[in-house]
């Protein structure tokens, strides 16, 4: 049977990387598209370089706004060391999207007819880890009396499918909207980025798991930020971005029911 072994090398490293570890905010963000790179023993999965590239293997920018957001809040971050297209890290296990044999316009040979064995080699190498690291950074937090506010960074693209995308920040939430209509709030009449609710996704969309899983069980705040990548595709407009949306975090926790 394959194991955790048969996906990731020693030279590969950890499948989940958390910093700020010991930050007493009480935000925790996560970024479960933080990266496109591939295990060794995955090859390319049958893509090309401009596939690799692209929106379908990662968030471009949002690891960096979620690191500058870690910093300005004084919270720890956990974010996912692989693409997702070998694991969506967002979706479960039985989701067909968790190793997608087609994203958007392009097919994915190395997805394509996985055994059962293969499916669950992934799931045990890469989502159960950052999903346990998750709940144990909550757990420990719970223990020492820290509060958290469960925060996941994401990125989109400004045409999906030939069709454009209007809005610039999503400001996403499942059944738990308390910390999503306090930013929304917050953000009313602001000049700086068009805001939309459960836009350009929503829970019906799949897109939640991660607040499903750690957050709604637990009656913690929560909210998924989805920033569009074209304003977020140098490091002056990650920082700008970073700036808005931790200042709207700080003034919707000062508004929002705990």
């Amino acid at each position: 049977m394959l194991l955790r072994s048969d996906i990731l090398t020693s030279a590969d490293g950890a499948p989940v990387a958390v910093e700020r570890v010991d930050a007493s905010g009480p935000v925790l963000i996560v970024c479960e598209h933080a990266s496109r790179r591939l295990p060794d023993k995955a090859g390319t999965l049958g893509l090309s370089s401009e596939a690799l590239e692209s929106h379908i293997a990662w968030d471009p920018g949002a690891l960096a706004v979620a690191r500058h957001m870690s910093g300005r809040l004084d919270a720890s971050l956990i974010h996912q060391r692989f693409s997702r297209l070998i694991y969506d890290c967002n979706r479960p296990p039985d989701s067909a999207s968790a190793m997608p044999e087609m994203s958007e316009i392009y097919d994915i040979p190395g997805n394509r007819d996985l055994s059962v064995a293969e499916r669950y080699a992934r799931t045990s190498a890469l989502y159960v880890p950052f999903h346990d690291r998750i709940a144990a950074e909550i757990e420990a937090r719970a223990g020492r009396g820290q509060a958290t506010v469960l925060v996941t960074v994401h990125s989109f693209t400004p045409v999906y499918m030939g069709k454009s995308r209007a809005v610039e920040i999503g400001i996403l939430h499942d059944d738990d909207s308390r910390l999503a209509d306090a930013m929304l709030t917050a953000g009313e009449g602001n000049s700086d980025y068009r805001l939309g609710r459960n836009d350009p996704y929503g829970p019906r969309d799949g897109v939640t798991h991660t607040l499903r899983l750690h957050a709604l069980p637990r009656g913690l705040m929560n909210v998924m930020i989805e920033v569009r990548n074209d304003l977020i595709a140098n490091e002056a407009d990650q920082q700008k971005a970073a700036s808005y949306l931790s200042a709207l975090l700080q003034s919707a926790l000062s508004e929002a029911a705990p």
